[in-house]
């Protein structure tokens, strides 16, 4: 690992446009790979995540190539037509590409077995494993419940009512898209709303999946075994990706930035909705919809930010952003508490202790509990910055210390930036671009 150093930033200003969201890349290349025919997708996010799920699908018989004017092109094999992988699917870093990836073969009798880096090989694996199981796969992970994994996919595979105990968008979309070769109804209930994108999706690709209010919570029925049809699709600029220049626009003095057609889709746009309640000067321009999914070009000007409790009801809808968020809090006026967060601990790091021993480490005010932070803000003052932090392999961690270098009074130092190829290859030269 290589140290890098963040440094202080002028004002954003201008017009810049982030890469495609990352988990609608991941599902345009599998469901692309289960259609009979060819899908084309533009704006797809070239990072290494979804490099894995692309290279995953190639083992299984799809045809996934990028054409030269970046469109990518994927000859399917059909639901039921993937092959038999001839090595091990190495997943990198992606726990999406991998909890994904085994409810798409947990009803495919083939044998695979996952690996990952380091990081990905400590995240655990369980929360899918059960109901995947309930369909008819078998499983032989690694002790905990964690990657190198070996699945076996039902050879007959039963459909399954399944309650979700945790709100988890990759463990239902795991259930649906096990449920595309399940002969019968697969059904998720959702007690608690998360982000929709396999939903709108499977239903644009052609499956037959409708979803129902019942008592407040979401029934997600999906019939099996489908017959999906090949796409032409835009991939919308990811919202998580973007909330990082919108976090750095709302803090750095004299900031003025529009980021361009990025994804608005209400179950993952918490970070703009609690940035305006903390005062944040936020417009959605050109509002429209791309392939089944709200876009808009976001602006974003300084303001004086002031610290609330933050609602946590919204946490399914912004998990990935609370890091950057947190670096919000920390130039805030007065006190951001969060709660509810469990679900970071088991991130690509512990994102609770990451970050607030990040902060601490800047020169933030920082109390962590078991479910959330505390943190008392400068009320606009710089950060003094410092360092080296240790960013656990995590990109959403370097990245936002990326954000707090820009406030800071002599630089923000992380053990390493690689991480952030995972899901941002352009991050540290966009950001530069938009500070310039």
């Amino acid at each position: 690992m290589t140290a890098h150093r963040f440094l202080p930033s002028g004002p954003l200003t201008g017009r810049i446009r982030v890469p495609g969201d990352k988990s609608i890349s991941h599902r345009a290349i599998m469901l692309g790979a289960l259609a009979v025919g060819e899908t084309r997708i533009s704006g797809l996010l070239e990072g290494e995540d979804v490099l894995a799920t692309a290279a995953a699908m190639r083992a299984m018989g799809a045809a996934v190539d990028r054409s030269d004017d970046g469109t990518w092109l994927v000859r399917g094999v059909g639901v039921g037509g993937l092959l038999q992988p001839a090595g091990a699917l190495d997943m990198g870093n992606s726990g999406t590409s991998t909890r994904l990836l085994m409810g798409l073969l947990a009803s495919h009798a083939i044998t695979a077995v996952f690996t990952g880096d380091a990081s990905l090989s400590r995240r655990p694996m369980g929360r899918v494993i059960d109901p995947l199981s309930e369909i008819g796969a078998t499983f032989t992970p690694s002790p905990g419940g964690t990657l190198p994994l070996m699945m076996e996919g039902a050879e007959t595979p039963v459909p399954i009512t399944y309650r979700l105990p945790v709100a988890s968008a990759q463990v239902k979309s795991a259930i649906l898209l096990a449920g595309l070769n399940t002969p019968g109804i697969t059904t998720v209930i959702e007690p608690v709303p998360t982000r929709d994108h396999s939903e709108r999706m499977l239903k644009g690709f052609g499956a037959d999946i409708e979803v129902e209010e019942v008592g407040g919570e979401r029934h997600i029925r999906l019939r099996g075994e489908a017959d999906l049809k090949p796409q032409t699709l835009t991939v919308p600029g990811d919202p998580s990706s973007a909330a990082f220049f919108a976090v750095a626009a709302s803090i750095v003095p004299g900031s003025d930035l529009v980021i361009e057609n990025v994804g608005l889709n209400p179950t993952r746009d918490g970070i703009y909705r609690v940035l305006e309640q903390m005062g944040a000067n936020i417009e959605r321009l050109e509002t429209r919809e791309v392939g089944g999914e709200p876009v808009a070009d976001v602006r974003v000007r300084h303001a004086s930010l002031t610290g609330i409790d933050v609602d946590p009801a919204v946490a399914p809808s912004m998990i990935d952003e609370f890091p950057v968020l947190f670096v919000a809090a920390a130039l805030a006026n007065g006190t951001t508490r969060t709660s509810g967060l469990e679900e970071l601990r088991v991130k690509e790091s512990d994102r609770l202790t990451a970050m607030a021993d990040a902060l601490r480490l800047i020169g933030a005010n920082v109390e962590e509990a078991e479910d959330g932070l505390t943190i008392h803000g400068t009320g606009g003052a710089t950060l003094p910055g410092g360092g080296p932090v240790a960013t656990q392999l995590d990109h959403r961690i370097a990245m936002s210390m990326a954000v707090a270098g820009c406030v800071s009074e002599n630089g923000v130092e992380v053990d390493s930036a690689e991480p952030i190829a995972t899901s941002f290859p352009g991050f540290l030269d966009l950001l530069k671009e938009a500070a310039s």
